[in-house]
Parts: C-alpha cells; sequence; structure tokens
C-alpha cells in the first residue's frame, strides 16, 4: 500500500507521544526516520519503529533524556546521550558539531549512551545549509565477522559524508561497512527471497544466500564480501567507525554494543555505555572561499555526470542521487509499505489507539 509522507509523520509523531517523548523530540524522531522512507532506505525507516516502541518497553530507550555535553575544547566535544532515542540524540550532536565549526573552522562530536540513530545520512546532510561538509558514523549491533572470523564483533557501522555544491545538488555518500545492510537482509525475509552470494556466511563462516542466514547463527560479511574482492577493506572502514564512535567516547564497542532487537539482552558485563556515535562538520571557507569550492564541486559533479556509461547502463550515478530522485517521487506520489510493515504499523497503532 500507498501512504502519503503527511499520514505517516501524523502517525509516527503520535506513536512517539504515546510512549512519553515530548512534543519537540518527537517531531524530531518522525522526521528523521520519515527521511529515511523517503530516501528509498526504507529498511531504516518507519519498519523500525516498532523496534524502538519494544526497546522503550524493555527500560532501554529513555523518552526523555538529558542529552548534554560531558567534555569539550573550542572545536571537540563528548555528548551522553543519557540513553535517549538516537533519531534525537544524533541531531543534537550534529548541531554542536556545527556551532564548534562556525567558531573553529572544524567541530567533531563523539557520542555516548545513545541508540540506533536512523540514516547516517540525515544528520551528515545538517551540514550543507551552513556551507559545511558534514560527516557521521555509528557503531551498531554485532552482527559482523572480520575477515577469516566466524565471530560477529562488529555492526554494520555506515558511513555518511555531505558536500555542498553551487547548482548542483550536493554530493552525499551514505553507506553500510558490509557488503548490504542488516535491513536489506530484512526486506528480502519480507519477499521470502534470498540474499546474494557475497551478503552473508553461515554459522560455520562459509558463504550462504540463506536470508534469514543471520538469524540462524551466522554473519553479515564485510563490504567486499571475501578477502578476494576486499573483504579487509570493509573490515578495517567498520572497525574505524567503531573505534572513533565508542572506544573515543566510551559507548560500547566491537561485541559489547547492546542489539537494536529487544528479545536480545545487552552484555551483563558492559565496556561503556549505550551505542557510540561520530560526527564531524567542516566549514569550507576554513579551506578556500566557499564560493570558490562549490563552484569547483560543480565541475566535478558535471564532468562525472558526462562519463561515458557502461553498455546498458543510461548514466553515471553520483553518489546521493538516487535518494534525492527517489525522495521527490516520493514525496508526491507517496511512500509505499511491503505488507508485513504495515501490518506491523496496524497492530502497533491498535496498541496504542492511534490509527494508520
Amino acid at each position: 500500500m500507498i501512504f502519503s509522507y503527511a499520514d505517516l509523520f501524523d502517525f509516527t509523531k503520535s506513536i512517539l507521544l504515546k510512549i512519553g517523548c515530548p512534543e519537540k523530540d518527537a517531531s524530531l524522531a518522525a522526521d528523521v526516520l520519515l527521511s529515511a522512507d523517503l530516501r528509498g532506505v526504507d529498511s531504516h525507516g518507519v519498519a523500525r519503529l516498532s523496534g524502538y516502541v519494544r526497546l522503550w518497553e524493555k527500560g532501554r530507550i529513555n523518552a526523555t533524556p538529558n542529552i548534554k555535553i560531558v567534555h569539550e575544547t573550542m572545536s571537540t566535544a563528548v555528548v551522553d546521550g543519557d540513553g535517549g532515542l538516537g533519531l534525537v540524540v544524533a541531531p543534537f550532536a550534529m548541531q554542536v558539531a556545527i556551532d564548534k565549526a562556525k567558531i573553529a573552522g572544524t567541530g567533531w562530536v563523539s557520542v555516548k549512551h545513545s541508540n540506533h540513530y536512523g540514516i547516517a545520512g540525515y544528520h551528515a546532510m545538517m551540514a550543507l545549509d551552513h556551507d559545511m561538509i558534514g560527516i557521521s558514523l555509528t557503531n551498531a549491533s554485532p552482527l559482523v565477522s572480520p575477515t577469516f572470523s566466524k565471530e560477529r564483533l562488529l555492526g554494520t557501522n555506515p558511513i555518511a559524508v555531505a558536500i555542498p555544491a553551487k547548482t548542483q545538488p550536493p554530493f552525499v555518500a551514505d553507506m553500510a561497512t558490509t557488503t548490504a545492510a542488516n535491513g536489506k537482509l530484512e526486506i528480502l525475509q519480507r519477499k521470502e527471497m534470498d540474499a546474494p552470494l557475497g551478503w552473508v556466511q553461515d554459522i560455520d563462516g562459509n558463504q550462504t544466500t540463506d536470508s534469514n542466514g543471520v538469524k540462524k547463527g551466522g554473519a553479515l560479511l564485510p563490504l567486499g564480501g571475501d578477502r578476494e574482492h576486499g573483504s579487509h577493506k570493509g573490515y578495517a572502514l567498520g572497525a574505524i567507525v567503531d573505534i572513533f564512535s565508542a572506544v573515543l567516547s566510551g559507548a560500547n564497542y566491537g561485541p559489547w554494543v547492546p542489539p537494536f532487537v529487544a528479545f536480545l539482552e545487552p552484555d551483563p558485563n558492559p565496556v561503556g555505555e549505550g551505542l557510540g556515535h561520530f560526527f564531524g562538520a567542516m566549514r569550507v571557507d576554513a579551506f578556500r572561499p566557499a564560493d570558490d569550492f562549490k563552484s569547483h564541486m560543480d565541475n566535478w559533479i558535471g564532468r562525472f555526470r558526462q562519463a561515458k556509461p557502461t553498455e546498458g547502463n543510461e548514466k553515471v550515478l553520483i553518489p546521493g542521487d538516487p535518494e534525492r530522485e527517489l525522495e521527490a517521487e516520493r514525496r508526491v506520489s507517496g511512500i509505499p509499505l511491503l505488507k508485513p510493515v504495515e501490518e506491523d504499523l496496524r497492530s502497533l497503532g491498535e496498541r496504542f489507539g492511534v490509527k494508520l
């Protein structure tokens, strides 16, 4: 079924108000969550809403957090999210990075005691309106095996970078450091489809096309899939995200990161507090005049758009193009939901007296 952005936003906000989020936080969290659906990252949108509610019911999400800076210099800070929704904690921390960049040229913020923060790109893109480059990283539930390992020690640990241009749309790279995000597996599971080879390994460390492989004790694979295709590079990128997000802030890292699913309990001997994030904001004019930079970004993007496509492909894409084009379409035509997601949301609405 197709739902309008406005209807899904109102529904999401109403559910978040029901669990005790303040009005401002509920609106912000709904905006972050729905930005994923608009941009075609359906795995991180309203399909995750009931997961946040279940974590709140287990006492693992604080609906009214006291988010605060606990350590800072002129250009850096550590933010304590007080167990709040990552959808609210992350924009707070990214704004701190932006405010510091206004003064110092760059701002860098590491976060602890948070939860899943939606799509990484939302937070990185906050910098664009300020003629800044935005960077957003987060660690996540340990579902990924390092190269040559059977153990699940890392999360999908995404990286997002948003770079402003002048007349061209901004360059926005937003990607997991695994071959595919876990949410894409969840979509395949709902469709009862197999996964491509290179996404998952089974409990014995062998590659499998079973989209339920992780549920059966297997693991997601780092970007590249195997060593011959560069999985050691995906592993290294995921490790960097984990260290910047958590070892630097005092959050949990590696296998100690609390699981997103409420039916699994966090490690009884944590090494830190909650999930961790990392944000950066760089003022372009701290390097060169912003107009000069953005004009050259237009030139960079324009030249790459002119690249000759391979046979069977219409054009060469710039990072951010597919998401931007889909957002423009879905704002008008609506957001499609798979039947299992729709049923899950209707069930959630019935529990809280909110109509979808």
